[in-house]
Parts: C-alpha cells; sequence; structure tokens
C-alpha cells in the first residue's frame, strides 16, 4: 500500500476541498431562504488496537429551512479488515487484510417535499490493489420528470468527457444497486454508481481520480439548481405524509442493503457518521 501514499494524500485533499465548497453552496441556499443555517464540524478518530495511525475523519451536520438534515463526511483511514470481511473486499484476503481508504459522502434530506433528496459518495481505496469507486442518486419524494432528466444529464456529460460506455454502464449499475428488492421498488430515480476503476499504475490513477473529479464537480453543478427551482413551492400534508414513507423506504435500503453503511460499521468508523444518512423523520404504514 505504500506506493499509494502520495495518491491517497492528493484524493484527501480533494475530498476535503470539494467538502468545504458543498458546504458553502448549500449554506448559501439557507441564506437565500432567510435561514442562519451552517453546517457543524465534529472531527473522530478510529481506533484499532495495535494501530498507530488509523486515521479518522470529520463530520459536517446541518439542521436548517431548507436541508432539514444534511450531512457532508470526509474521513481517511487505515488497517486490517476483519478476516471474514477481508475476502469481501477487492484486493483483500485473510492473508492480506491492510488497507486505506479515503472519500467523501453527502446525504441531503429536504424540508419541502417537493425537494429532492439526494446521495453522493467518491472514494479512493487501496488494498493490495487500488481503485476509485462512486456516484450519485436522486430521490426524491415527490418526482419531477424535469429534475431527473436534468440530474442524469449532468451525469451523462461528466461521463462523456472521459469514455463513451461510462454512462450507460453506470447509470444501469445504479439502477441495479440502488433497489430495494423485499419492497420491489427502486430508491429513487437513479443516477451513476460506480466501483473497482483500478488503478494498475500512476496513469491509470490520474485518469480515474479525473472522472471522480468530474462526478464531484457534476453534483456541486445540478443538485443546487434542482433545489432552488423547488424550494419555494407550496406543500400540504398529504404531500409531507409522502414524504415521510418515502424516507421509511430510504432508511430501509441504507440500514440492509448499502455497501457505505456495512464498510463503515466494519471498519470501526465513526457511527453518527455512519448513520447520518438517515432521515430526521419517517413513517411506516
Amino acid at each position: 500500500m505504500d506506493q499509494w501514499t502520495e495518491q491517497t494524500a492528493a484524493a484527501k485533499t480533494w475530498f476535503e476541498a470539494l467538502r468545504d465548497r458543498i458546504c458553502a453552496a448549500f449554506e448559501e441556499i439557507e441564506r437565500e431562504a432567510g435561514s442562519d443555517a451552517a453546517f457543524e464540524f465534529t472531527t473522530w478518530q478510529r481506533e484499532e488496537e495495535g494501530n498507530e495511525n488509523p486515521g479518522g475523519g470529520t463530520r459536517g451536520l446541518m439542521k436548517g429551512k431548507v436541508f432539514e438534515k444534511v450531512g457532508v463526511n470526509v474521513s481517511t483511514v487505515h488497517g486490517t479488515f476483519a478476516p471474514q470481511f477481508a475476502e469481501s473486499i477487492n484486493g483483500a484476503s485473510i492473508e492480506s487484510p491492510d488497507f486505506t481508504a479515503t472519500g467523501i459522502s453527502l446525504v441531503a434530506h429536504m424540508a419541502n417535499p417537493h425537494v429532492p433528496a439526494v446521495h453522493m459518495n467518491t472514494r479512493f481505496l487501496t488494498t493490495q490493489t487500488a481503485w476509485f469507486g462512486g456516484g450519485a442518486d436522486l430521490n426524491p419524494p415527490i418526482p419531477y420528470e424535469e429534475d431527473t432528466a436534468e440530474f442524469h444529464a449532468a451525469f451523462r456529460a461528466a461521463c462523456a468527457r472521459h469514455n463513451p460506455t461510462y454512462y450507460d454502464r453506470f447509470s444501469k449499475w445504479a439502477e441495479e444497486y440502488f433497489f430495494i428488492p423485499h419492497r420491489n421498488v427502486s430508491r429513487g430515480v437513479g443516477g451513476i454508481f460506480y466501483d473497482h476503476l483500478e488503478c494498475t499504475d500512476g496513469l491509470a490513477f490520474e485518469r480515474n481520480f479525473a472522472f471522480t473529479r468530474d462526478v464531484g464537480e457534476a453534483f456541486l453543478d445540478v443538485f443546487p439548481k434542482l433545489v432552488r427551482r423547488r424550494m419555494g413551492m407550496a406543500w400540504d400534508a398529504a404531500d409531507k405524509q409522502q414524504q415521510l414513507e418515502w424516507r421509511g423506504r430510504y432508511a430501509e435500503f441504507n440500514l440492509v442493503y448499502d455497501r457505505g453503511t456495512l464498510f463503515g460499521l466494519k471498519t470501526g468508523g465513526n457511527v453518527d457518521a455512519i448513520l447520518m444518512s438517515l432521515p430526521p423523520e419517517a413513517s411506516w404504514t
């Protein structure tokens, strides 16, 4: 893993810079709505017996007038996987369980049911190999075709700048991944999901890092536009109930199927940061 130390540091620096820009953009929307809400940041350190440098991260959380609850987390952690979990991770094994992971993870739950919730994350991991993964998906309680089309168009353009096959592959992957089997429904209206973009050498790292940066830029460009489009719309009790029931489905996916949740819990991450993806309020009928 030592060969990737410089690359891990570069990815970490960019993820933290993206976090700062996203938080600033979201706080600006709150100001436009007449709110003084701001992100509160809490740092945490990972603990692992016998590991002098396990790393940690920062949880950013804001509860405002537009963003009922939004978390933007960054973390960089180092250590060894538990034996059984190691076998499920690309490039790791019981014999070679060491890893380093750095990434950004974001989930926004909105006050107005007409404003879509959203998820985005990008990450760089090293085991006996190294790779990028990530994606973003839109989760509207009340879908609008215009919003769905614009969200997908932003990521289609980002993909097209790097590989003509990426959007078709990664949007299909998102459709399959962000699905709730026990409900037989999709979590939202899709986006892109990718994993194991392997960095076999320095050129591959730069190529995949450039794509991952474009994914972050696409998110930062398109999502605030959708929020501003919908945040002033009137809503009623029926709209809110629809949102709360949809949030229940969202919580089910994140607790039962989401790989990021499992990875964080299995590697000694901060529980509050990991579970920041859960909505502040939900309903089951």
